[in-house]
């Protein structure tokens, strides 16, 4: 946590989670399991060899509020993925993404939403994917039946999942290149976890080579995460 603005974010999270018992970030979600799938590219197009191997991938998400503001407040959605063994030697890859907005630069920004299914979610910074920088996205598929809602409320998020109606589509995007898919998402029902409980996702320390994150605001997220988990273990 080098850098004023890294103190900063630790100390400002660390006060917050203290206060509400919580994490200062996604204090309160919807737990579940689900399966990535991935189509792979036979050529090695992707130049990542978890990318450019056909394979289905169990995986342990967590679908949040980011603020935990009350009631149907508009809040940030999180959508983060655990995939476990990744690489088939023991790896353990994170991905977590945010609502954001259209266009090059709303892909970068945070944006609340009344309805988790009405709109893409984004890594907010790059990853090196391969031999160049991408932003992964992680965008909703309508259902045959048409489109559903998923109120951003912890009900509505589970309800949501129940229904069977959580699917999503992950690409890559760059300035450049058309967006490109590279793994399907597939979401089960609610699991019994409480709204609280949330695993230490850590996208920083869980990548694999040739996919991981960029340093772009590296120091300020760590000290952002360091700083929450610190507050809720001090509080309890």
């Amino acid at each position: 946590m080098t850098g004023p603005l890294g103190r900063t974010l630790y100390a400002v999270a660390r006060q917050v989670a203290r206060v509400r018992a919580a994490p200062a970030l996604h204090p309160a979600g919807v737990t579940t399991t689900g399966t990535l799938e991935i189509p792979g590219d036979p050529s090695g197009g992707w130049g990542v060899e978890w990318l450019d191997r056909p394979g289905a991938h169990p995986v342990t998400a967590r679908w949040s509020r980011a603020a935990g503001l009350p009631g149907g407040l508009p809040d940030g959605v999180g959508l983060a993925l655990r995939v476990d063994d990744a690489d088939g030697a023991g790896a353990t890859l994170d991905l977590l993404f945010t609502s954001c907005g259209p266009g090059r630069l709303g892909r970068r920004v945070p944006l609340p939403r009344t309805d988790a299914l009405s709109g893409p979610y984004s890594t907010l910074t790059a990853y090196q994917v391969g031999d160049r920088q991408r932003l992964l996205t992680a965008h909703p598929v309508t259902p045959a039946t048409g489109r559903v809602r998923a109120p951003v409320t912890l009900a509505g998020l589970r309800q949501a999942l129940d229904r069977g109606d959580v699917r999503f589509r992950l690409c890559t995007e760059a300035a450049g290149e058309p967006r490109r898919m590279f793994a399907t998402l597939t979401l089960g029902p609610a699991g019994p976890e409480p709204a609280e409980h949330t695993a230490s996702f850590e996208p920083y320390a869980h990548c694999l080579p040739g996919l991981s994150p960029s340093r772009t605001l590296r120091a300020a997220r760590v000290a952002a995460y360091a700083g929450s988990r610190a507050g809720r273990r001090s509080r309890d």
